[in-house]
């Protein structure tokens, strides 16, 4: 009886009504809209199609359309951060150059017994002199693994501000791509209140609906509306954080060819640990340290050993030949202990200051795979969680709410709620898209490996 009470209220509605339907046509389009798409992916918003590579001088005027990878591809070539270690790497290699180097020779001009400056009036000696300091041989050697230690630890940083780099740019990627899903979620979310607003007036005038709901609808569709500005804000300066590290200026167009998907399964913790305590940068760079290190220990230890000096000079107050002068310079260690206690004793302890740096970042690396793992291992849990189980659940809820509210069985603030539920898990399962992708580009920041090569377990894509 109280459905049957339900439709007939519902065919006098629609016969008042000024755009009228008939009866079956009222329940149709009622039952048409309250059906959702059951899909594995947030409502996405039209992506472009990128062909073929991009051009960076081209690009980096116009609008461009980028997958991931490209767009990782491009901030680590493009980066300045990394133009500017690129450059550290270049001042190594000079430094380099500049330790092995040989000592410049000495030109000395002496005038002895003279009556004036610089020999001006009659002097006993004129005399011209060239000079050159050769030091110890080994020296050179030890400067040399000096200079390719160091060139070794800025390439290991170079590499380690590589992958930051890789990281963020997927992480911020992500993150446009999730600023860009809330805005086509508050889309089909204002297409639906402008359309319960329709209802509910149609309903009012009819007097089967009170006008208190009518101005419910109106203020949801106005909270709708004020969402959905600061969703295209939001977007927008997503956009630029991308911009900018792809090197563009931070207003041009940007268009992105990949979506949000839920990414594949890990592999296993103790592989990924073991990778990454192989393939880390930072440790590849304190072992270079750590060579530089002993080899200026080395270098210290040769204070005592002699410098070879060659020179030629000639006085030209005295009409004979010129004379060459050879000689050895023997340092006299008179006060070793200062050598020891000082520049060998510093060597020293450097020595064993990286040591131990490098048994405390051996620990940090294993702990950083372990927090990232959990991290993604957590919120690929929870993608699947809202995909399979919160997400259908809300869209049947709006389902039972939207038919029910067109028969006249249930009233607008349970729409309401219904309709504000499903936007909740809707953009839940956006930002768990996001987190799955940003903490899965995170955990291959943490093993210096892509997790794409790393292998996996398996796929929950359908």
């Amino acid at each position: 009886m109280r459905i049957f009470l339900a439709v007939a209220g519902t065919l006098v509605l629609c016969t008042a009504s000024a755009t009228a339907q008939s009866p079956d046509s009222t329940r149709t389009d009622s039952l048409r809209r309250a059906r959702l798409p059951v899909a594995d992916s947030v409502p996405q918003v039209p992506r472009c199609v990128a062909e073929g590579p991009v051009d960076p001088a081209r690009a980096a005027a116009d609008s461009v359309c980028l997958n991931r990878r490209d767009a990782v591809s491009w901030a680590v070539e493009r980066n300045p951060q990394i133009q500017a270690a690129v450059e550290q790497v270049a001042q190594a290699r000079a430094r380099r150059v500049q330790g092995v180097a040989i000592p410049d020779p000495q030109f000395d001009y002496t005038v002895g017994d003279a009556k004036g400056v610089f020999g001006s009036g009659a002097a006993k000696d004129k005399i011209v002199e060239g000079v050159m300091t050769i030091p110890f041989p080994d020296k050179f050697r030890l400067r040399g693994r000096i200079g390719r230690a160091d060139i070794g630890a800025t390439e290991a940083g170079l590499a380690s501000l590589r992958q930051i780099i890789a990281s963020q740019t997927s992480q911020t990627y992500d993150s446009v791509l999730v600023a860009l899903a809330r805005q086509r979620i508050l889309l089909q979310v204002k297409a639906l209140a402008e359309d319960f607003l329709a209802k509910t007036e149609a309903r009012f005038r009819a007097g089967s609906t009170p006008r208190l709901d009518v101005v419910k609808a109106q203020v949801d569709l106005a909270q709708v509306t004020n969402d959905l500005i600061a969703t295209e804000r939001d977007a927008d300066n997503a956009r630029a954080s991308l911009n900018r590290l792809l090197n563009r200026p931070l207003g041009r167009p940007l268009g992105l060819a990949d979506t949000l998907a839920v990414p594949p399964e890990l592999p296993p913790l103790a592989s990924l640990e073991a990778m990454a305590l192989q393939a880390r940068p930072e440790l590849a760079g304190l072992e270079h340290q750590q060579l530089g290190a002993k080899a200026v220990t080395s270098l210290a230890k040769e204070y005592w050993l002699p410098d070879i000096i060659f020179g030629l000079g000639k006085n030209y107050a005295d009409p004979g030949p010129g004379i060459i002068t050879t000689g050895v310079a023997f340092p006299l260690p008179v006060f070793f202990w200062q050598h020891n206690k000082g520049e060998i004793a510093e060597a020293r302890h450097r020595e064993l200051e990286l040591a131990a740096n490098v048994q405390d970042l051996r620990a940090q690396i294993a702990q950083d795979v372990r927090v990232s793992y959990a991290t993604a291992a957590t919120a690929l849990r929870q993608v699947i969680f809202i995909r399979d189980q919160l997400l259908p659940s809300a869209r049947e809820a709006y389902r039972i709410a939207s038919v029910s509210y067109g028969l006249g069985g249930s009233s607008a603030l349970e729409l309401l709620d219904a309709r504000r539920a499903l936007r909740d898990a809707e953009n839940q399962y956006a930002d768990a898209l996001a987190a799955a992708n940003i903490a899965r580009a995170d955990l291959s920041r943490a093993i210096a490996t892509s997790l794409d090569g790393a292998g996996s377990g398996g796929s929950h894509g359908r």
